[in-house]
């Protein structure tokens, strides 16, 4: 898979140099090229990114744009054998047509005998999940959440306005860029909702709103919910309903009571609270939740916050 060998290899430098340089521009551009015009040979690929149930994520280089990308590339076999198939046309025809800063690009497909090859936007920092992990407590401070908060809600809101409700919100789909901006991904549950409710249990459970796990139908508030539990994980390093069994965690989102650990100050904790509702129809709206006061008064700081993030990223890559 790794294309012509007169193609110089991708390296690290030019990753980080190149990878979002133009990057909308180049996705509206390159999302004129059907499916039919690409193939492997297009590709000059590289280092695995990650692995998924399907298949895996590979950096790879376009060879006529020199633009670095995401290729997942999926096997045909395990797709029909798990009967996902319909799910993964899904995920591509939705996300092909989203365009927005915070929202992962999709930008082509194309399918050989045995694998399906999805081309997708690279985030240099990879996912929200593992950066938490790296954080002491599993925590970040309020600027740079604050920030990923906006950022999905700005997405989110998005999506939303098109008629796309995610589904899946939670920090493995979360991806995040050289800069720390957010990039909502895996469109992978995502549904284009019509007038009536849904009734589909999907998602991750410790995310799932109350009308979820209790099979009850739900809308895009269920993304809303999301928000607000992401906003608690990302302040206190865990989530709030956080269980060992999943029926201990089903009855503790269906009680939706929330405990605050001393990590998440007053001003945070209004918004947690104005979002995490039993009833739908009662959380804060994304428009609310973006001029919340938490939201605005900490943006003054965020410039500052991301600047110390990033020199802590590459101070520890020094050590190694």
């Amino acid at each position: 898979m790794s294309g012509k060998e007169n193609d110089a290899p991708v390296s690290t430098e030019q990753i980080q140099q190149n990878s979002e340089v133009n990057e909308q521009k180049q996705a509206q551009s390159q999302a004129q090229k059907q499916s039919v015009g690409w193939s492997l040979d297009d590709f000059e690929v590289g280092r695995p990114l990650g692995k998924g149930k399907f298949g895996n994520v590979f950096i790879s280089r376009e060879k006529k744009t020199k633009r670095i990308v995401a290729l997942k590339v999926l096997f045909k076999s395990q797709l029909l054998s798990l009967g996902v198939s319909h799910q993964l046309r899904r995920e591509i025809e939705i996300q092909y047509h989203l365009r927005h800063p915070n929202i992962l690009g999709l930008f082509g497909y194309f399918h050989d005998e045995k694998r399906v090859f999805v081309m997708l936007d690279y985030a240099s920092r990879g996912e929200l999940f593992n950066f938490l992990q790296t954080q002491q407590g599993h925590r970040i401070d309020e600027p740079l959440a604050a920030k990923f908060v906006r950022q999905l809600s700005e997405a989110l809101k998005y999506c939303h306005s098109k008629g796309v409700i995610h589904r899946d919100v939670k920090p493995e789909n979360l991806l995040l860029d050289a800069k720390l901006n957010l990039k909502l991904a895996d469109f992978g549950w995502s549904v284009v909702a019509d007038h009536s409710k849904r009734n589909t249990l999907c998602g991750t459970m410790d995310y799932l709103a109350p009308e979820m796990v209790s099979n009850e139908p739900h809308n895009y508030s269920v993304d809303i919910w999301a928000v607000g539990i992401l906003t608690f994980e990302m302040l206190a390093g865990y989530a709030p309903f956080a269980q060992h069994s999943s029926e201990a965690l089903i009855a503790r989102i269906k009680d939706c009571k929330v405990t605050y650990p001393s990590t998440i100050t007053e001003l945070p904790k209004s918004l947690i609270a104005a979002i995490i509702k039993r009833e739908p129809s009662d959380r804060l709206p994304l428009q609310q939740v973006i001029s919340h006061p938490w939201i605005v008064q900490m943006q003054q700081f965020e410039e500052n916050s991301v600047k110390s993030y990033l020199a802590k990223i590459e101070e520890a890559k020094k050590k190694h």
